[in-house]
């Protein structure tokens, strides 16, 4: 028990650094660019404690589920002067405005032309990319550290495990007294044997070894294998077997009727044993993009995978273990990795570390879509004020001034509530109908 709240602990630990380095993504090109920021706070709610230097006031809020900076003047005023309010005036009115005056009330006397709006453009996408950038640099570091540091767990051509027969029954998992001996124990293959070589090929790889052994059925061949640092060379004939056709992945191909699809090969009745290998430096970056590539199609489908959620929060269903989850599926993921007594301490350690990569990540990728009050709803605005100052000056025209992104406050309101309804979904299916290991 203690192991697991370990497990819960370390991931929330690491949520609160990686949004508290975030936001500091934000702080220091804001200071750099003489931004006046009034609060550095991580987390939501009611402020645990904080303290001020110049300035600014940092702290620490009560719910660790994000974070802010606070910048004067993040919303230009209402060009000339903006309408008065009425008892007329709409909600939605009433709430620009209201943003309108509280932006205003940042900027105190003497710091007019320290505001963000003013900014140019560039400068206010990298204040508002920095916070993305520092979630994907922890993200490489990460990735570095489990890649580079742990290793990854790759077939090797030692053998794990020896069938003792071959199965004559689908799902079989026992040797029945009829059923034939598998042509790897009939040839006197042992687990921990490594192959050399089959038939005077060097093997390098265990997807060397199967390629020779599929295409070979009924074919003896010449293995040598290394036993307790001598070689020893045993002839081995594959049988012919019907044997399902994989993917990639190593998941068993379907046809459109959904039965899997087969295919005769060579069979011995062996299989590989799984070693740490650790990977070069070059191969970091490709598994963040490889991971980021997976995020970004869970937001394009989002829609139809919340759907799925509810099915399984409210049908019973089985939850997709590649699709959506809450902050509190990933403690439980945790505190399940954490308690794994059967698994080393390193590889409980480098999957940890691997799941606060796969975050960073996702914060990375979530805070790049284009809408408020997320950070490329920001830079998005930026770039419509670039493009419509540009073609401004290419007419003729005069220069329309900073984009009012006050405006699209009320769209702002719709997003936060599609994200709460979204999240309130995604903890409830966490509790009721988690994802798990096993």
């Amino acid at each position: 028990m203690l192991l697991y709240v370990l497990g819960i602990v370390i991931v929330v630990v690491g949520l609160a650094l990686s949004i508290g380095l975030h936001e500091l993504g934000h702080l220091v090109p804001a200071k750099l660019f003489k931004v006046k920021v009034g609060q550095y706070m991580i987390g939501f709610g009611p402020t645990l404690f904080s303290r001020r230097r110049g300035e600014t006031e940092y702290g620490v809020k009560a719910i660790p589920l994000g974070g802010y900076i606070s910048m004067a003047g993040m919303y230009p005023p209402a060009k000339g002067g903006g309408a008065a309010r009425t008892a007329n005036t709409g909600f939605f009115d009433m709430l620009i405005q209201d943003a309108r005056e509280q932006s205003a009330e940042t900027v105190t006397p003497g710091a007019e032309d320290r505001v963000f709006y003013k900014l140019p453009v560039h400068k206010r996408i990298v204040i508002m990319l920095g916070g993305p950038v520092m979630n994907l640099l922890i993200a490489i570091v990460l990735y570095g550290v489990v890649l580079c540091g742990f290793g990854i767990p790759q077939y090797s051509t030692t053998l794990g495990s020896v069938n003792a027969c071959v199965a004559t029954t689908a799902g079989q998992t026992e040797c029945g007294p009829d059923d034939p001996v598998s042509p790897g124990a009939a040839a006197g293959l042992k687990p921990g044997d490594r192959i050399v070589s089959i038939d005077g090929t060097e093997i390098t790889s265990w997807e060397q070894a199967t390629s020779i052994i599929r295409t070979s059925p009924e074919t003896a061949l010449a293995v040598v294998v290394e036993r307790d640092g001598a070689e020893q060379t045993l002839e081995v004939t594959p049988i012919l077997s019907e044997r399902p056709v994989v993917d990639e992945n190593g998941r068993p191909v379907t046809d459109e009727d959904g039965a899997t699809v087969t295919q005769d090969v060579g069979f011995v009745g062996i299989a590989p044993a799984t070693e740490k290998v650790q990977q070069p430096v070059t191969a970091v970056i490709p598994a963040v993009w490889d991971n980021s590539v997976r995020v970004g199609q869970i937001v394009v489908t989002l829609p139809q995978r919340l759907v799925q959620v509810a099915q399984a929060a409210f049908g019973g269903d089985e939850r997709d273990p590649n699709g959506p989850i809450s902050v509190v599926g990933v403690g439980r993921l945790a505190g399940e990795i954490t308690a794994l007594d059967a698994a080393p301490v390193a590889d409980r350690a480098a999957t940890l570390i691997q799941m606060l990569a796969a975050l960073n990540v996702a914060l990375f990728v979530f805070n790049l879509i284009p809408l408020l009050p997320l950070d490329g709803g920001h830079v998005a605005g930026a770039l419509w004020e670039a493009i419509r100052r540009r073609f401004a000056k290419l007419f003729g025209r005069p220069d329309p001034g900073p984009v009012d992104i006050a405006k699209l406050l009320p769209l702002t309101m719709v997003i936060v509530g599609i994200l709460a309804v979204s999240s309130a979904l995604l903890i409830y299916a966490d509790i009721v109908n988690p994802v798990t290991l096993q």
